[in-house]
């Protein structure tokens, strides 16, 4: 796949520019009353849990995805991945529906937290672009949280599906920062699990092997200490490193998502 640079593709891009509700049916149940429900099912005694769950927050006007998915409420957005890329600024690869390729590119550069875009190649029916932008303030959050984003992450219409894996103390630090984002955001789906309940699923290598990489940073966001340092220091070939720690994080996520702990 080769990438075609804005700049070069479509001539150097680089722009700026600074329901009522029925009476017939009850209202939605509101992301306090889910939060409410889930702290009376919960085990008050226990902290120690992982939760599960899916927002569904509007994306603030300032950032170039609010907007841009509001103009267009039928074009489909997916954020692949985020990469840093400098102080304050990250790089994401977008799949965008709409066609020919960098349709889209001139319009995304014209957005004052946009840096940079590439059009890279066509898809199904959409477009790859990598973009460069500004840091949300999510990203610092989760960065002093050491959590990872969750991807991909889904947008339409001005709203953004944001997929949560956390302990309950930083589960909570993320419900705060979602309602200060949209005061009126919901949960469509939320589950709870005892955290110690993943680690026997591992042998006791895996277990030894998941401490020392946690220990060097290897999880951390961002990533403290590269896949090829951690072989080296653990003295081990980075091949067999790479196989052990995705059967690992199989084993994990496969514990984590099964459905029997739905909150219903």
């Amino acid at each position: 796949m080769t990438a075609n640079r804005v700049g070069e593709s479509t001539g150097g891009v680089r722009g700026k520019h600074s329901e009522h509700p029925s009476r017939a049916r009850s209202p939605p149940e509101s992301a306090q009353t889910r939060l409410l429900q889930l702290r009376r099912t919960a085990d008050d005694s226990t902290t120690d849990r992982l939760f599960l769950a899916t927002l569904r927050i509007r994306i603030p006007r300032k950032l170039w995805t609010g907007p841009f998915s509001s103009l267009h409420p039928t074009v489909r957005l997916e954020i692949l991945n985020r990469m840093e890329s400098g102080a304050g600024v990250s790089v994401s690869d977008y799949w965008i529906s709409g066609s020919p390729p960098g349709v889209w590119a001139r319009e995304i550069a014209s957005y004052s937290d946009v840096i940079a875009v590439d059009s890279l190649a066509e898809v199904a029916d959409g477009c790859l672009y990598r973009v460069t932008y500004r840091n949300p303030p999510v990203v610092a959050l989760y960065r002093r949280l050491h959590l990872p984003i969750q991807f991909p992450l889904r947008l339409q219409g001005g709203f953004i599906r944001w997929e949560v894996v956390a302990r309950r103390s930083e589960f909570e630090l993320i419900l705060k920062h979602a309602r200060a984002a949209d005061p009126n955001f919901s949960i469509v789906s939320i589950r709870r699990r005892p955290l110690r309940s993943h680690l026997p699923m591992l042998s006791d290598a895996q277990k030894q092997l998941l401490d020392q990489a946690m220990a060097a940073g290897y999880f951390a966001v961002p990533r403290g200490i590269t896949l090829t340092a951690l072989a080296r220091k653990l003295n081990r070939s980075k091949s067999g490193i790479s196989e052990s720690i995705a059967l690992i994080e199989k084993k994990l996520f496969e514990s984590v998502l099964q459905p029997n702990m739905a909150l219903t």
